[in-house]
């Protein structure tokens, strides 16, 4: 195939929020997934936690909600550096994995 290599792709479900989510991911991805699952897992604990009138779906709106932020603050911070940039795409099209 000319040297190009077929990625391995791989179902999983996570849980977020305590609610499961099937995905179909390249199976290189799988540690970074599973690693962003817990960390939202962990931002949304916190946010019941501190705001115990809020839903679940509050918390989790709010954890998402402070990635978006991150991650555009980290744009603009880095818009002139490519490597930087392609990191962060990189990112972003696993975050979006996760959502789809």
């Amino acid at each position: 195939m000319c040297g190009v290599q077929d990625k391995e792709t791989k179902h999983i479900t996570v849980l977020i929020a305590s609610r499961p989510y099937p995905l179909k991911i390249d199976a290189s991805d799988e540690p970074a997934i599973r690693k962003i699952v817990n960390e939202v897992n962990e931002k949304v604990n916190r946010f019941q936690l501190t705001y115990t009138n809020k839903d679940k779906q509050d918390c989790l709106s709010m954890a998402l909600l402070t990635y978006a932020v991150d991650l555009h603050k980290a744009k603009q911070a880095v818009a002139n550096d490519p490597a930087v940039s392609a990191k962060l795409a990189n990112l972003d099209a696993l975050l979006d994995r996760l959502l789809t």
